[in-house]
């Protein structure tokens, strides 16, 4: 996820201040206009004099460009940059800024390479995008691909320790996070946006399952449900696939009785795959089928259709990594 910049310069404390309520990662102003901003909000704050503003006209300036990064430089890509010598840098290092004055070109460089610039640095003369700006490429995330999966099983399965993750959003009809036993084999557990007659809906809460579950993370994460805390980025995925970031606010752990939850999915190979969560055996919990409709875990049979993702398995302190494993 690239970081968000707004340059100030010429210097407006205006626009400043809608910057910072717009969620940006940090402020880039004049020097003598520093001190007054980083008592603003407890953000970046840096100094344009220690930025070096680049223009990609030639290969030459490429080369200059990464030759300053390496040397600890903070460089900028001034906006007009293409595509390919972007990649280029990002193929070399971790710290490429590129300038973006719009809303498309902001898109452009959160997506390079499928992981986008370090940082994206709006102008002042753009400020009138800002919001959108954070919106689309701070909050806004890869798509995931979602499989249909069939229920092959669903059984009691005692007492569990369950995990409701409380978020600071509200979320909406067809959305949820991945979650299941293995990192290879998640299910869209939906939010609690219904009501019924006995409970209200709570759709800032995904009840998301035993404390044993991987969830997917932004990144490319996965973590142990049990181990999340208030402050932590969760993925917010919807039934299309199309996914933002939420963070969580309280997480309540609590003792449940539990529903063991079985599927099967094909992937395009034709590779049949077998996965199964642990959640909840209560009416408000939900899975997601394949038009974003919630369906109650206790309503489930044999043959019902349920999103889900595919992947492979192996992950170490929730990063992806190549071995050989086999979860059941």
């Amino acid at each position: 996820m690239p970081r968000i910049y707004f340059r100030s310069v010429p210097f407006s404390k205006n626009s400043v201040t809608l910057a910072l309520e717009s969620g940006v990662d940090g402020v880039i102003v004049p020097r003598e206009h520093a001190q007054l901003v980083a008592g603003l909000s407890r953000c970046e704050v840096w100094a344009d004099e220690d930025c070096h503003m680049v223009t990609l006209a030639a290969k030459k300036d490429e080369e200059d460009a990464l030759a300053a990064m390496k040397q600890g430089e903070r460089v900028i890509l001034a906006d007009g940059w293409e595509v390919i010598p972007v990649e280029n840098l990002l193929a070399q290092s971790d710290c490429v800024l590129a300038e973006a004055a719009n809303i498309d070109r902001a898109r452009l460089a959160a997506g390079i390479l499928e992981r986008g610039v370090a940082g994206i640095v709006v102008p002042e003369e753009a400020v009138d995008e800002l919001k959108s700006i954070v919106a689309q490429c701070k909050l806004a995330r890869n798509r995931e691909n979602l499989v249909r999966a069939k229920i092959t099983r669903v059984r009691p399965a005692g007492m569990g320790h369950r995990v409701c993750l409380d978020t600071l959003s509200l979320l909406r009809r067809g959305q949820g996070m991945l979650v299941g036993n293995s990192s290879a084999f998640t299910f869209l557990v939906h939010a609690e946006t219904e009501h019924n007659e006995y409970v209200a809906a709570r759709p800032f809460r995904v009840n998301a399952g035993a404390v044993h579950a991987y969830t997917r993370l932004p990144d490319d994460r996965t973590c142990y449900l049990g181990e999340l805390a208030g402050g932590d980025e969760a993925l917010v995925v919807d039934w299309q696939g199309n996914c933002s970031i939420a963070t969580i606010g309280r997480v309540k752990i609590e003792v449940r009785p539990m529903l063991q939850i079985e599927a099967e999915a094909t992937d395009a190979d034709g590779t049949v795959h077998t996965g199964a969560v642990f959640l909840q055996n209560a009416e408000t919990i939900r899975l997601t089928a394949p038009d974003g409709t919630p369906l109650s875990v206790v309503s489930l049979a044999e043959g019902d259709e349920v999103l889900c993702r595919l992947d492979e398995a192996g992950r170490h302190f929730g990063m992806r990594v190549k071995e050989e494993i086999h979860e059941v």
